[in-house]
């Protein structure tokens, strides 16, 4: 069988393409020069490319500087390839080109040939409708990358603050179910004073929340886009009007209130926007970090550990030891959560390496943070749900670890004092006598003080300051 090709120039010279493939001669050189991790760029990336090229391509026939005709076959080869017609042709590793470049060309290209065709033209035929001149009209990949990314997180982001919210919202629920789960504080890993098991899982509920927040709050900076400055800033080859008609056209298409940048040359030469939402998704990382130790610790056991929560057994946990079960799901969270950071971390390098007028890392950035939330948001849902929604406490050991709690005598501070306190703290934890009935055989508080004080159904902030 005759493989039937096309020979397409660029200003380094010709190649010879399969003649069915819609992406050109510089993507080509791209699939040559970055053979690297055999990982393309994320759907919401490349949709998100495509929105905006389909924006600038409206606004150039608004501006009555491209030919409607073939404005009109560049917006209907985008609106084909928002369908996934052309996911197979993006072929741009995420390690790339510095600035983007290639992935740039590589969907100026693909919309190019596919607006030939739509126009009768054979692929190639460049000197008719240009992946330049016409479907970059007015762009840089300094500007249009950026932007890219930009719209790209906002999505990704807004499908994993629904993600959040719904996790919060299942701690939260679980804390309704423990509030009468009395059980010892710890702090330092040593006992302390009593709380409830549900004021714990109320807790993890809003730090979940304020991590959505700061999301929220850094995912709102980046509605501000580059897009117009073209090269360095300058706005170069755009229409004086063509920064604010485009970024109309992309707040319609994409329902969202986008805004131009405040300063078009700090928006090229600067990433600080993209590595401030990526701090704040280490933030959360940091957190379920945190929270998934904790549920660690407080299931472990059955024997020689907490065991004040029952995590749900999902899975056996050894392959050498019968009947032997593990907090897999809180393992997974953290190794998940660990990706982020690494991620956050290599998002920052790259934030700093911007260089005079363009940050050239931008590629690497957006990688990173799209898979970072791409994660947590596969993620979570199934840890909510196999293992949050699931969990039990187990009152029994929560009552008995908290009956013989020496900490219980700082409870009888305010009236004996501190130093007396800390005594019947000593010969409780001695004698193992617990502390109410230490100090009721010692007179200092009553049966009917010590009720009040020390029985579990009355371990709640408010009952802490009525003695």
């Amino acid at each position: 069988m005759i493989k039937i090709t096309r020979i397409e120039k660029d200003s380094l010279g010709e190649k010879e393409l399969p003649d069915e493939v819609y992406y050109g001669i510089q993507t080509a050189r791209a699939i040559e020069n970055f053979p690297v991790s055999a990982i393309m760029e994320r759907p919401e990336f490349i949709y998100s490319y495509v929105f905006l090229k389909k924006a600038a391509a409206l606004a150039n026939m608004e501006l009555r500087v491209l030919d409607k005709e073939k404005g009109k076959a560049i917006v209907k080869a985008a609106d084909e390839a928002l369908t996934g017609k052309f996911d197979d042709q993006f072929k741009v590793d995420v390690y790339q080109a510095g600035a983007g470049t290639s992935f740039n060309m590589n969907v100026n290209e693909i919309l190019a040939n596919r607006a030939l065709e739509i126009l009768g033209r054979p692929k190639g035929d460049y000197d008719f409708l240009s992946p330049n001149d016409h479907v970059n009209m007015a762009q840089s990949t300094n500007d249009t990358f950026p932007t890219a990314s930009h719209i790209a997180v906002i999505i990704a982001a807004d499908k994993l603050l629904q993600v959040l919210e719904d996790l919060a919202k299942a701690f939260k629920e679980k804390s309704d179910e423990f509030k009468a789960v009395p059980k010892s504080g710890r702090t330092h890993l040593m006992d302390a004073t009593p709380l409830t098991l549900g004021y714990e899982f109320l807790a993890y509920g809003v730090a979940i929340e304020r991590a959505a927040e700061r999301i929220k709050q850094r995912r709102d900076d980046l509605l501000e886009l580059p897009i117009g400055g073209t090269a360095v800033g300058t706005g170069a080859n755009a229409h004086p009007k063509y920064r604010e008609t485009a970024i109309a056209e992309l707040s319609e298409l994409c329902s969202l209130p986008f805004t131009h940048a405040k300063d078009s040359f700090e928006a090229l030469q600067s990433r600080s926007q993209l590595g401030a939402f990526s701090s704040s998704l280490k933030e959360l990382a940091l957190e379920l970090i945190r929270i998934a130790n904790d549920l660690r610790l407080l299931g472990s056991g059955p024997t020689t550990g907490l065991a004040e929560i029952e995590l749900p057994a999902i899975q056996p946990g050894s392959s050498i030891m019968p009947g032997k079960v593990n907090p897999v799901m809180a393992e997974c969270l953290n190794m998940v959560a660990f990706q982020v950071v690494g991620n956050d971390a290599t998002v920052s390098l790259a934030v700093q390496a911007g260089q005079m007028d363009l940050n050239v890392m931008t590629p690497v950035m957006t990688y990173n943070i799209l898979q970072s939330i791409a994660i947590l948001t596969n993620y979570l849902p199934v840890f909510r749900k196999r293992c949050v929604e699931g969990i039990k406490a187990n009152e029994e050991r929560c009552r008995s670890y908290l009956d013989l709690n020496p900490s219980l005598a700082t409870l009888l501070s305010s009236k004996i004092g501190y130093l007396k306190a800390a005594e019947i703290a000593k010969e409780s934890w001695k004698k193992k006598i617990p502390v109410a009935e230490l100090a009721i055989a010692k007179g200092i508080i009553t049966q009917e003080e010590a009720n009040k004080l020390f029985d579990p159904k009355n371990t709640t902030r408010s009952k802490y300051h009525e003695f």
